[in-house]
């Protein structure tokens, strides 16, 4: 079960290198760009969001994914006395804060890699990675992650890898985060984070910990590693695809996958990160992004916005190299330098994030289909005795549709229409109170 303060957090999530406009090679010279981040966190709190997840922070080879220091901020962004005041000035404001962990894998320049590379097969150093020798004068193979050589694979069987995780987890939980987000956890056993994170809790019960799962068994990985929770890519998925191919029963199936795993454990929910696409480029009708946002915003979960979404800002994830240029820019220095395009975006999240701040519950909620067609969908979010009615209208016509129980527009523009009926203009959409 994760900690209480889980129960009221909505996450707005940044990837720093990007975000700070820091170059993409590493650079040795310490240049204090993270201040700046501070500039951003009356604008999390306007915007609603009580929690500031952050991307890889530490030393890296390049885009943060490769680490060669774990106990050093990447000195392009600043270093710890600036993390430690960001942490500050988020805390003073209410905010938690959450790392990234990349614990998979390290860069090539990791000390340790390069240690095992010196002092060859047998040495204490290599028994950190999968190593296959091939000789005193040849450079080993190595397992990497999906493909990346300058991605080298952690043996997660070393318990020399499992007290190190568990001491870079703690000190920067003793320095003020608030949690970690495990990068790339459906390529770890989960038997690694039943070794570590025990140990973490111990010293640190309020810790809040989430793993980046894409595929794979959520309920039973989130069991098997004791972790808190995992990232909902169905849903994800769900959303987009759904409100693109004008086949709402896609959302109605996931729906109830999202009811299973909420017996389990509450997922992290999320219209995109950066890794993906952003979920305005994902859509191929700008009329269905309220709907997006006011699904992720009623369902049970963990709601998280990826800086920019709020703003409908653009962005395709390519399959290449640096790929993922266009969904991690550079942001102003602050917020009042942001292009005016983004206002009515962000007026919308502001309203439905302060909904879902309103009805804390409904990060357990259940949902419950009252009606569904292709293009129309209703349904209930409820746990306890509360409860919101959803309707979706995806279609060019008007309808009216089944909608039991509803009392009171809260949001949207739809409008009750009679007796346990409510009507939806052409691809509105509307949450009523029940």
């Amino acid at each position: 079960m994760h900690p209480a303060w889980v129960e009221h957090v909505v996450w707005w999530q940044v990837y720093p290198l990007g975000f700070l406009d820091a170059p993409t090679a590493a650079d040795p010279e310490v240049v204090h760009r993270l201040p700046s981040l501070e500039n951003w966190l009356d604008y999390l709190i306007e915007l609603g969001a009580s929690g500031l997840a952050l991307g890889p922070m530490f030393a890296s080879s390049s885009h943060g994914y490769d680490t060669i220091d774990y106990y050093r901020i990447d000195p392009r962004i600043g270093d710890t006395e600036d993390f430690e005041r960001l942490v500050e000035a988020a805390h003073e404001r209410g905010i938690r804060v959450l790392l990234d962990g990349v614990f998979n894998h390290v860069g090539r320049q990791f000390p340790m890699f390069q240690q095992a590379l010196r002092e060859g097969e047998g040495s204490p150093a290599a028994e950190w990675f999968h190593l296959f020798w091939k000789g005193e004068d040849r450079e080993p193979e190595y397992e990497h992650f999906e493909g990346h050589r300058d991605l080298v694979t952690l043996n997660h069987g070393s318990s020399q890898v499992v007290d190190f995780v568990t001491e870079v987890m703690c000190h920067w939980l003793q320095r003020g985060a608030d949690g970690w987000r495990l990068d790339a956890t459906y390529a770890i056993p989960a038997e690694f984070w039943a070794q570590v994170l025990p140990r973490v809790r111990e010293r640190f019960p309020d810790a809040y910990i989430v793993g980046e799962m894409i595929h794979g068994d959520y309920s039973a990985y989130v069991a098997q590693g004791q972790l808190d929770s995992v990232t909902q890519y169905e849903l994800w998925k769900a959303i987009w695809s759904s409100l693109n191919d004008h086949n709402l029963h896609e959302l109605d199936w996931t729906l109830g996958r999202n009811n299973e795993f909420l017996d389990q454990f509450v997922p992290l929910t999320f219209l995109g990160n950066h890794d993906v696409t952003r979920i305005a480029s994902k859509l191929t009708d700008q009329q269905h992004y309220p709907h997006a946002v006011a699904i992720l915003m009623t369902v049970g979960g963990t709601p998280s916005i990826y800086a920019g979404d709020e703003q409908g800002f653009l962005g395709i994830k390519e399959d290449r190299p640096g790929g993922d240029e266009q969904v991690r820019p550079p942001f102003p220095q602050q917020p009042d330098d942001l292009a005016p395009f983004g206002q009515q975006l962000y007026h919308l999240h502001q309203e439905l994030i302060g909904l879902r701040r309103r009805h804390p519950w409904l990060t357990q909620a259940r949902t419950q289909v009252l009606h569904v067609a292709d293009e129309q969908m209703v349904f209930r979010s409820a746990w306890g005795d509360d409860a919101l009615v959803v309707g979706l209208n995806l279609s060019d016509e008007q309808v009216t549709v089944h909608g039991p129980g509803g009392t009171e527009v809260l949001a949207g523009n739809g409008w009750i229409d009679g007796w346990e009926t409510v009507g939806l203009p052409a691809h509105g959409w509307a949450i009523l109170t029940a």
